[in-house]
């Protein structure tokens, strides 16, 4: 009778497997947990975060390098940090906006995203994520004027 029991684990009423986490995502997930431990031990949190981007391939690398400078110089008072292994930037604890590099879940762009966090409120709806292929003055002057926001 043991033979012809399976274990339900993984599988839905119709008989298919269930997703699971891809192999990005329980990578991000394991850097996040190594992030939580390091912060613990008070680790340089803006070191980290500038050696993860010298880590990007290029082009994610230059445009995490510019919004580093632009994120600085537009919201001071942000502390970056790591946030699922992505270079992120804090206030009061709470991470406000990040960058996603695009060969991190393997996209064809990178992301630039805020969090709850971020006071961006406007209306109904408004956007919390950017699709990001590069980054021209226009672009960087957008991206400054709302980090601003995000963290007044």
């Amino acid at each position: 009778m043991k033979d012809t029991q399976k274990s339900a684990k993984g599988t839905t009423a119709t008989g298919k497997t269930s997703p699971r986490f891809t192999a990005e995502e329980r990578a991000a997930m394991k850097e996040r947990a190594r992030e939580l431990k390091a912060a613990a031990g008070k680790a340089d949190e803006e070191s980290a975060v500038l050696a993860k981007i010298a880590e990007m391939p290029q082009p994610d690398r230059a445009m995490a390098e510019r919004l580093h400078a632009i994120i600085k110089a537009s919201a001071p008072a942000l502390s970056p940090r790591l946030w699922y292994g992505m270079p992120a930037y804090a206030k009061d604890g709470k991470v406000l906006c990040f960058f996603q590099s695009a060969q991190k879940f393997n996209t064809r762009y990178a992301t630039f995203g805020f969090s709850d966090a971020a006071n961006l409120d406007k209306g109904a709806l408004w956007p919390v994520a950017f699709a990001l292929k590069e980054l021209t003055a226009a672009e960087e002057a957008r991206i400054g004027a709302l980090v601003k926001k995000a963290a007044s």
